[in-house]
């Protein structure tokens, strides 16, 4: 780390939980972010300030002026750009001195299992059912932890599945693969801007957690946030011994 980067971030270096060391760590971490929208915007730009060394941004999608509500990370000026294209502008203002991968394409199968497996951390900020077991089978596979947030309307969730630790349970067994859960989508349903920031930053604080090794991640917690009534709620999420997805993983 040069006389600059311990400028840039020497008040997480001032933290004893971090330090010279667990700075380092997120500079040499790469962070795989599913979704450049409204939860992808605020983890994106907290994770590149933090000083993480390579972001990988998956967006197929371009900037809408709808998405300007709570999609931080895109401007008015940029609208029709390519969501990641706009965001790569936005995260490298903010640190030059980082890398940012910006990948147009909806993931599946290979593609998306060699980008999981190069990551050190990934992040589900995408906004359907079928994404996120997509991208929890293929953490679970490559053995690297998912962070995985979701907000609609007035309400929001967060949870840590780490295939790293034997204890902790997959997306799968919370929300099993056909069980009839259905997508909500910010089209129809409408979502109270603040509450993607607020869940999104979270995100960006787990990942930052887990690539520093501080303190003790989500991981076998599910949060809920009540947004009308600004309560939360934690709940215990055991592993399903049962689970189609994890459950070889011994």
């Amino acid at each position: 780390m040069n006389d600059h980067q311990l400028l840039r971030y020497s008040r997480h270096i001032l933290l004893d939980e971090v330090g010279i060391e667990g700075q380092q760590r997120l500079l040499d971490a790469r962070v795989l972010v599913i979704g450049a929208g409204g939860l992808g915007s605020p983890a994106a730009l907290y994770l590149a300030a933090s000083g993480v060394g390579q972001l990988v941004l998956v967006d197929d999608d371009e900037v809408d002026l709808t998405n300007l509500q709570r999609q931080i990370v895109h401007t008015t000026g940029r609208i029709g750009q390519p969501k990641v294209d706009s965001a790569k502008i936005a995260l490298l203002q903010i640190n030059p001195e980082i890398d940012i991968v910006a990948v147009r394409e909806r993931l599946a199968g290979a593609r998306l299992a060699e980008l999981v497996s190069g990551a050190t951390v990934v992040l589900d900020c995408s906004d359907n059912f079928a994404t996120r077991h997509a991208v929890n089978h293929a953490c679970v596979a490559a053995g690297v932890p998912l962070v995985a947030g979701a907000v609609i309307r007035f309400d929001g969730q967060l949870s840590v599945f780490d295939p790293r630790d034997a204890a902790s349970p997959c997306y799968a067994c919370l929300f099993p693969p056909g069980a009839g859960f259905e997508d909500a989508a910010c089209s129809t349903m409408g979502v109270f801007a603040p509450l993607v920031g607020v869940i999104g930053a979270m995100q960006a604080a787990e990942a930052l957690k887990l690539l520093a090794a501080i303190g003790v991640s989500l991981a076998g917690r599910l949060l809920m946030l009540d947004g009308k009534a600004m309560e939360w709620t934690s709940i215990s999420v055991a592993r399903d011994p049962a689970c189609p997805v994890c459950a070889a993983r011994g």
